[in-house]
């Protein structure tokens, strides 16, 4: 039966000469037959009007080891919308000549708007390790039926677009883009994946829930799957760093960070700039009486009085970005919160040079209080408001109002008023929070989860309660047995100046699903904090302690201990 479905989505596959034919009968084509192809909309399983090739293009093998890859085709495509108002999905292929005769799908970031490098390395991937094109794999994503910048949000006003943003993409281009695998290589596909961070870390989860069988493993990482809540508590942390003098600058961000560093490091057995137990840190510190260099970090009497202290109001602030935040109205997911972030030992932007740091500040408190109006979304250079409280805004201004001039810091996202029943279509639309995983795991999907503790972005305890749903509704053994959940020391969103993870996850879940071994002893190394150094991979909730022997830098030196 598997054969006859796939013969009869190829057979829809139609030249635009006219021609018909399936991976069962016809010959394999070559990159430039490949420009010749359209894609019914009968074929998707989603409603769209078609798919067409709009480029290819050939590249030669190339790369420098470990980073080397074999001759590729690049193929380039849209899948047109129903509605002629809405955008087009655009998306690439890159095809592999030598294809192991897998496919892997990545997933996007933020808002989306741009298609993923497909030739590129999988969120916190190995250094040491070919990227998925090198591997021999068919890889493939989409901008998820939009362009813009990943902050950008005016999609939204479009109900195709939104759905198309909040899962629909997905599907029409999974569909869309194994019906053209099967014409390039004329061979069945043996194994699906999917990988992705942040939002695509949401989305990783979002196939799992909706489309079962479409992937055999999926990669999550940092995963966004509360989407809507997560939104919500930009909100509440907004409007309290909008508050007159609340807003910390770098310096005093920075002086935040060191008198964490300086009052935790040391929890894990080791001091060396990195915060490993950071369940400890988060119940033992407080900022309020916390001392950076013999000095109280808050300022004398609560007042501001310069950039080596933080104010009250600015402790109040940092203090609502470690808390909850509660919704006192139903919402259609079923969601009542969502928690605060491991504020302490974070590196929510700080004084530096270098691509890295400015990133970390662009997805952090970046440079400018949230203010009305809120500035455009602007570029990780450019001076502007925390990342949390732009997307905030756009979110209010084009997904829940759809009123461009609408001032988002009036909106309450925890008594939202007349707002409360659209944000509720908004998490039975966005958000992919279902616990019961069983129809992925009874056909034998696997997932690994990993995420940082040090995240600016996405908060980390959102995850771990993820988790924990999973073992409560599906049972710790049963969970076990298809999932594994990890927490990177000092990681934070996407890029890090303390711990760059890169971790070698595709091959860890390879011989998961294609040999039933499951991973143990995995190893997360830095690239950026100190370039090399390595740590073992924890499964949550243990974290690494350091032996009390050996090299600092070397995960042989630590062990996975239990809270």
């Amino acid at each position: 039966m598997r054969f006859k479905c796939r013969w009869y989505f190829a057979a829809t596959l139609i030249a635009v000469a006219g021609t018909v034919g399936s991976w069962a009968t016809a010959a394999p084509l070559s990159c430039e037959q490949l420009a010749e192809l359209r894609v019914q909309a009968s074929a998707i399983a989603l409603p769209t009007r078609g798919a067409r090739v709009t480029g290819v293009k050939l590249f030669p093998a190339g790369g420098t080891a470990p980073k080397t890859f074999g001759e590729y085709c690049l193929v380039s495509g849209e899948i047109d919308p129903v509605d002629a108002a809405a955008s087009m999905i655009k998306f690439q292929m890159a095809l592999p000549a030598n294809w192991n005769r897998r496919v892997m799908m990545l997933g996007g970031g933020g808002y989306d708007g741009t298609v993923p490098n497909v030739a590129g390395n999988v969120a916190a991937g190995p250094a040491d390790q070919p990227n998925p094109i090198g591997r021999g794999y068919a890889v493939f994503g989409s901008d998820s039926g939009h362009e813009g910048a990943s902050n950008q949000g005016g999609f939204g006003v479009n109900d195709e677009a939104l759905r198309n943003f909040a899962s629909d993409a997905l599907k029409k281009t999974r569909d869309t883009a194994l019906l053209l695998v099967d014409k390039r290589y004329a061979q069945p596909v043996l194994r699906s994946y999917f990988v992705g961070g942040s939002t695509g870390g949401r989305e990783a989860l979002a196939v799992t829930q909706k489309w079962p069988k479409d992937f055999d493993g999926v990669i999550a990482l940092y995963p966004a799957f509360n989407a809507v809540s997560l939104d919500l508590q930009f909100g509440r942390i907004t409007r309290a760093l909008a508050v007159p003098g609340a807003y910390p600058n770098l310096l005093k961000r920075k002086a935040l960070y060191d008198a964490a560093i300086e009052a935790c490091d040391g929890a894990d057995g080791l001091v060396d700039g990195l915060i490993s137990n950071q369940s400890a840190c988060n119940a033992s510190f407080n900022p309020a009486s916390a001392t950076l260099n013999g000095q109280a970090l808050r300022c004398p009497g609560g007042a501001d009085s310069g950039d080596n202290c933080l104010s009250d109001l600015q402790i109040n602030a940092m203090n609502a970005i470690n808390t909850p935040v509660t919704f006192n109205y139903p919402l259609a997911n079923g969601e009542t919160q969502y928690p605060g972030f491991n504020v302490w030992g974070t590196d929510f932007g700080r004084p530096g040079a270098g691509s890295v740091q400015a990133y970390v500040n662009f997805l952090g408190l970046n440079t400018l209080a949230p203010t009305f109006p809120m500035p455009a979304p602007g570029a990780v250079s450019a001076p502007g408001v925390p990342y949390g409280s732009g997307f905030w805004d756009q979110w209010v201004r084009y997904f829940v109002t759809r009123d461009p001039g609408f001032n988002s810091l009036t909106l309450d996202p925890e008594n939202p008023g007349r707002w409360s029943a659209r944000i509720s279509e908004l998490t039975g639309l966005q958000d992919a929070n279902k616990a019961d995983l069983s129809e992925f795991e009874q056909r034998g999907g696997k997932i690994l989860m990993a995420h940082g503790t040090s995240d600016q972005l996405v908060s980390t305890r959102a995850t771990e309660q993820y988790y924990q749903r999973l073992r409560s509704a599906m049972g710790a053994a049963r969970t076990d047995g298809f999932l594994r959940y990890y927490e990177i020391p000092g990681y934070n969103h996407a890029l890090s100046t303390v711990f760059g993870a890169a971790w070698d996850s595709i091959s860890a879940l390879e011989n998961w699903v294609e040999k039933g071994v499951a991973p143990s002893n995995q190893v997360v190394f830095d690239t950026t904090g100190v370039p090399g150094r390595s740590r073992p991979l924890c499964e949550y909730p243990s974290w690494p302690k350091y032996k009390g022997s050996g090299d600092a830098n070397a995960a042989a030196s630590f062990s996975c201990a239990a809270p």
